[in-house]
């Protein structure tokens, strides 16, 4: 059996309603499970895929992750299989995703902006949050492009946490 998780792509920032989408199977049709887990909370699920005749389906769901206690805003998503030899799990895919509530409250959708010549983190939190001191906002929103907080580049594409 296979598994290929197309959406959330790695890094991504998810709200409280995690969508998981992708193509599984081959088999007549298996059960399939999911762990979104910050390493202490973990939530858990499972669901069908397959296309009746040993092929590959699509498959989307919502995982619902507004009760967790998460303490931390990098989770990671793992989809799977699991052995009825053994009870072991398979042919497992994890994606590191960025919980957007943990960056900023009430989270809802991030915006993006280009970084213009002499733009600052600084500058760019006050635009957009009232305040500097929330620069940290968008270094844990943008783990790929904000490498050293203290140099970002024109040009750079930046998301924005929103709520």
């Amino acid at each position: 059996m296979s598994i290929d998780v197309q959406q959330p792509r790695p890094q991504d920032l998810v709200g409280d309603n995690v969508r998981v989408s992708g193509l599984a199977g081959g088999a007549f049709e298996a059960a399939f499970n999911y762990r979104i887990s910050d390493g202490h909370t973990t939530v858990t699920g499972s669901f069908m895929a397959g296309d009746g005749a040993g092929g590959h389906d699509q498959f989307q769901l919502v995982a619902n992750v507004a009760g967790a206690a998460f303490t931390s805003e990098r989770l990671t998503v793992a989809v799977f299989h699991v052995s009825p030899a053994d009870g072991a799990e398979r042919d497992t895919v994890t994606v590191p995703v960025l919980l957007g509530r943990m960056i900023v409250p009430g989270y809802r959708n991030y915006l993006e902006h280009v970084v213009a010549p002499g733009e600052t983190l600084w500058d760019l939190s006050v635009r957009y949050y009232g305040s500097g001191n929330h620069f940290d906002r968008l270094v844990a929103a943008n783990p790929l492009t904000i490498t050293n907080p203290d140099v970002i580049h024109p040009g750079d594409t930046l998301r924005v946490p929103r709520a």
